[in-house]
């Protein structure tokens, strides 16, 4: 994966920056092209003249490259990589990144950079899990932003915890098992978006869904090499395209059903993400219902619709895995381990209605991972994307285990 591919590093001052060398050389090693960046504070770590050696290229540590006012743009910088790595990325630098407190060379090249960003924290114990430093992490992987964990150690202070950044050949293998696909033997049936249930030929029941949580799905699922069946309700987002996607459109529920069965068996994992209704009109107008003069009500009789996952799950095969979501005001994490019972599912995403930023129509999502033989995984409020991944991934481990 690394064969030809621009990759900017991004030093701030910790002495952990002396690995930098060493990630420098096993990339430029796999065929990379480097450039690094690297903050005043960094160059007390490790030299400029010794990177700028290893990769091969000028390493830049200010906006202005010398007294003729040439400068270096931050933002062709952002533009030209592929894959933007701050290593090690510092308490400080992870503030101003979240922040967006562009004072030096690398915080601007950060805002203006439009490739996927990778930060691996360095610091020492108690910065790392300070809530301050939590907040910020948790605010950059809202924006997108992948965090390569920091690791447990004996650390600068004399002290030992969590908190040394990863080893070079860590990171280079975190990025490797991340953008490496793993999952091209397997077929994923997913639901995506809200049905309309029609009361007549211009009116319908549905819900605030837009989908985004299950497109940002179907993104991981076939970067990782998946085939996907999509089966969307009535969405109005822009769909991928893919040549391992294969999208079928319906609207009420039963016809989201009646698709869902005509494909579930050959599909390795179930994803049913789409907010079907509950309820459907029990008498569909064939003609716009008039409102009469005088009237001031409309009675609606409702029906209850087929349980799709319930359906599916008792028909669920050993080497199937079967995903559900659950939205719920109250009781939240009772109801959803209820439901990943009584619907013979493998796994359960709560939805979190009580956050602000998350649920229906954020680009952000605060999610519970919940399994039957696990502890759930609260995480925080994160963009849908990086939810989406850390959904897919406790699939493939449920997968392995099985």
């Amino acid at each position: 994966m690394w064969e030809n591919k621009k990759i900017l590093i991004g030093i701030s001052g910790s002495i952990a920056a002396y690995k930098i060398a060493t990630l420098t050389r096993l990339l430029v090693k796999k065929g990379a092209e480097v450039k690094i960046l690297m903050t005043e504070a960094a160059t007390h770590f490790i030299t400029p003249l010794t990177l700028a050696t290893l990769s091969k290229n000028p390493v830049l540590t200010d906006f202005v490259k010398d007294n003729t006012g040439t400068w270096n743009n931050h933002v062709e910088l952002g533009l030209w990589a592929d894959l933007f790595i701050v290593a090690p990325a510092t308490a400080h630098t992870l503030a101003q990144c979240a922040h967006g407190l562009a004072d030096n060379l690398l915080i601007a090249t950060y805002l203006s950079a439009r490739c996927p960003v990778w930060f691996a924290p360095a610091m020492d114990l108690d910065m790392y899990q300070h809530p301050s430093t939590r907040n910020n992490i948790a605010l950059l992987q809202q924006y997108g932003n992948h965090i390569i964990p920091a690791e447990k150690g004996e650390l600068a202070s004399g002290l030992s915890g969590e908190g040394r950044m990863a080893e070079p050949e860590h990171i280079i293998a975190h990025l490797e098992a991340f953008y490496t696909p793993t999952l091209h033997t397997k077929n994923v049936l997913l639901t995506v978006g809200p049905t309309q249930e029609a009361i007549d030929p211009v009116r319908f029941i549905s819900n605030h869904s837009t989908g985004k949580m299950g497109i940002a799905i179907a993104e991981t699922l076939l970067q990782q090499g998946a085939k996907v069946t999509l089966i969307k309700g009535a969405l109005t987002l822009p769909i991928p395209t893919h040549p391992n996607l294969t999208i079928i459109s319906v609207t009420s529920a039963q016809e989201m059903y009646e698709a869902a069965q005509a494909n579930f068996q050959k599909a390795d994992w179930i994803i049913l993400s789409a907010a079907v209704a509950d309820f459907t009109p029990a008498q569909k107008a064939t003609q716009k219902i008039k409102k009469e003069p005088n009237q001031t009500t409309l009675t609606i009789h409702l029906t209850k619709t087929i349980d799709i996952a319930a359906t599916l799950g008792a028909q669920k095969q050993k080497h199937q895995k079967m995903v559900g979501f659950a939205l719920e005001t109250h009781n939240e994490l009772e109801n959803a381990q209820k439901k990943l019972t009584s619907k013979n599912l493998d796994l359960i995403v709560l939805n979190s209605m009580q956050d602000a930023g998350a649920g229906f129509g954020h680009d952000t999502n605060k999610i519970t991972i919940i399994t039957a033989h696990q502890t759930p995984q609260h995480l925080p409020l994160m963009s849908k994307k990086e939810a989406a991944k850390h959904i897919v991934e406790a699939i493939k481990i449920l997968d392995t285990d099985s």
